[in-house]
């Protein structure tokens, strides 16, 4: 690891104090620059350098799912990143090319990524809620907020609205069903697509076992 991003990260743990959360810890930061990287070939005008840096303060602002200012987070997350990069001497283009990133990164924020780094870092953090660690990271969130794992009586909402802030599992079709479609470069498509099925299978097993 560079020295830049040894201390661009040091700088993210600063943020975070003793904050603790599962599903923005640490790792989840580390596998967000490893998923940056398999896609990078996917956009070769990107500058790698800044894709990585948008990835260590993507989430440098981690505000609760449930917080009523959460769509905020990316915004205020690109501000933290900005001021620190021109105080590291960085020029307003390139710092332009971290903020945008990780403004647009946000699934809430609603924010259309126009720039190769943009689509990198969306795509990279968004695998990050398929699979089995996205299952696993919305349990945990899940636990954390106080929700049902799903509704006894209609886990798959047949008779009733989808809802995730109650049951988790909803969660599936309310949002992460959607994130694997919503995926811009060729990489982050396939990769979303395996992940895809493979939660479609851990559902059909769990209505399985629960009857």
């Amino acid at each position: 690891m560079s020295a830049l991003f040894r201390a661009a990260e040091a700088e993210l743990l600063r943020h975070w104090d003793r904050q603790t959360d599962a599903a923005h810890d640490l790792g989840h930061i580390h596998r967000v620059r490893a998923n940056c990287r398999l896609i990078l070939p996917d956009e070769p005008q990107a500058d790698a350098e800044a894709v990585e840096l948008a990835a260590i303060f993507h989430d440098v602002v981690n505000l609760p799912k449930n917080a009523p200012d959460r769509a905020q987070a990316s915004r205020l997350s690109a501000q933290v990143a900005g001021d620190w990069l021109t105080a590291q001497g960085w020029d307003a283009a390139r710092i332009a090319r971290v903020t945008h990133a990780v403004e647009a990164h946000s699934f809430s924020a609603g924010i259309a990524p126009r720039t190769p780094e943009a689509r990198i870092l969306q795509d990279a953090d968004r695998l990050e809620a398929l699979g089995a660690i996205g299952l696993a990271r919305m349990f945990a969130v899940a636990g954390a907020m106080g929700t049902a794992l799903f509704d006894a009586d209609d886990p798959m909402a047949l008779h009733r609205p989808r809802d995730d802030k109650r049951f988790a599992l909803d969660h599936l079709d309310v949002k992460l069903f959607p994130v694997a479609d919503s995926m811009t470069t060729p990489t982050g498509r396939a990769i979303a697509a395996e992940r895809a099925d493979w939660m479609a299978s851990f559902r059909t097993r769990l209505l399985t076992e629960i009857g």
